[in-house]
């Protein structure tokens, strides 16, 4: 294995993955539509039709969020047919949350990954989404729906170092097979950092809620974050179980013996012996396709 300690230190790290996220922010940067929408919302005095109007300026974008509104994901009892009547729903910020995830996944597929098969990026990615929206949801957490995003994009930073480290993490991916805690340590162990400082470093330059970088960060580490240790927990939780199953699983072969950080089951105040994941991962399971469809298809 490439050693590369000697200028990878932790003193350089912060350096080292702004050089990554900078090498690749040409081909991942937030499109135009998110910057605009953005900019409304620091505004604190744009309407709900003028971030309507903004997000209706990409048909496609449009037509995506609106699909994804009207579907099960959310079960609103009436159909919404415009943006601005989005917005008024499920409000700004909620809003904004979802036109990332949508604008990220169309960003994040043009990175030339050749590591790893990208479809089963996604679903993993997405399984873990849904996995934290729905323990959001029984946790009792506000605005669930930035949990989904954080889920779905919490490995964001393994697409950049498979593309800047191609070399580098073909072989830590072969040390690691399969099992992410040990992926997280070996990248840790070469780079002085890992995946989840670089996807939170994405996160930063796409103006997510600092909640959710945070959550990025630390979701192999939950005891470590300061600020959102709940989030970080659950996307912990949403990996885990994500793993354990069959769809979602990181390796592709689901791995059922997946362990969670026992931290975890503190910070959210929840009795691992009495904790479904079975039924936590077959609900995830049932919203899955129309969700995939929704969002992973290549349109």
């Amino acid at each position: 294995m490439q050693n590369i300690e000697s200028h990878a230190t932790h003193d350089l790290a912060p350096d080292l993955i702004t050089e990554i996220v900078d090498d690749v922010s040409y081909l991942v940067s937030p499109p135009d539509v998110c910057v605009k929408v953005f900019d409304l919302i620091e505004s604190n005095d744009a309407s709900a039709r003028d971030i309507g109007d903004a997000i209706s300026h990409d048909p496609s974008l449009t037509a995506r969020l609106l699909r994804l509104v009207n579907s099960s994901f959310f079960n609103f009892p009436r159909r919404i047919d415009t943006v601005s009547r989005a917005v008024t729903v499920l409000g700004v910020r909620e809003l904004y949350s979802l036109v990332i995830a949508v604008s990220a996944i169309r960003s994040f597929s043009n990175l030339p990954v050749k590591l790893v098969n990208i479809d089963t990026f996604w679903r993993h990615s997405l399984y873990t989404g849904l996995i934290s929206r729905n323990l959001g949801r029984e946790c009792r957490i506000l605005h669930p729906e930035r949990l989904f995003v954080a889920g779905l994009l919490h490995d964001i930073g393994s697409l950049a170092l498979y593309t800047r480290q191609p070399e580098l993490m073909r072989d830590l991916l072969l040390v690691s097979d399969g099992d992410e805690a040990i992926l997280h340590q070996a990248e840790l162990a070469e780079l002085g950092f890992t995946h989840a400082e670089v996807g939170a470093a994405l996160a930063e330059r796409w103006n997510l809620p600092e909640a959710l970088c945070e959550a990025i960060r630390y979701h192999h580490l939950p005891a470590y974050a300061a600020e959102a240790r709940i989030e970080a927990a659950i996307v912990h939780l949403g990996e885990t179980l994500a793993n354990r199953s069959e769809i979602g699983a990181f390796a592709e072969t689901a791995a059922p013996e997946t362990p969670v950080d026992p931290v975890v089951w503190d910070i959210l105040e929840l009795r691992a012996e009495d904790f479904d994941a079975a039924a936590v991962i077959g609900e995830a399971g049932n919203q899955f396709t129309d969700t995939a469809g929704l969002l992973l298809a290549r349109a």
